[in-house]
């Protein structure tokens, strides 16, 4: 089967549209890089807020303990009955969550904190 110009014309403008997808969200800085930080929060209250740049193991209470190494974060121990949250994935992203219902602790990943930029925007 022989290619025609048309066909040619076709896949160059798909190309050139999922290039333009890539590089505009680029251009606009949503791709930059954003300190990402563990925030803690044990049965509703703040525990503790870490970076992720440093290793380190993070005993939780007497309940549970979570690893930040190579800038993810896993659980790795917890008295819970059903050890769920030691079956989560690890996180690293911003909006990443890892839950112990049992014990009500959640880790998750957030930006940096110090800009405090207001969620909506009124006119």
């Amino acid at each position: 089967m022989k290619m025609k110009k048309r066909d040619i014309g076709l896949i160059g403008i798909v190309l050139l549209i999922a290039f333009l997808c890539w590089l505009i969200p680029y251009i606009r800085g949503q791709f930059t890089y954003k300190e990402a930080q563990l925030r803690i929060t044990v049965d509703g209250e703040e525990y503790g807020v870490y970076s992720l740049e440093d290793d380190q193991v993070i005993h939780i209470g007497d309940t549970n303990v979570c690893v930040i190494k190579d800038g993810y974060v896993s659980m790795t121990e917890a008295d819970c009955p059903d050890h769920l949250c030691m079956k989560q994935k690890r996180i690293s992203k911003e909006g990443g969550t890892i839950v112990c219902l049992p014990n009500r602790v959640v880790l998750e990943i957030t930006g940096d904190e110090s800009l405090d930029a207001p969620d909506v925007v009124a006119s």
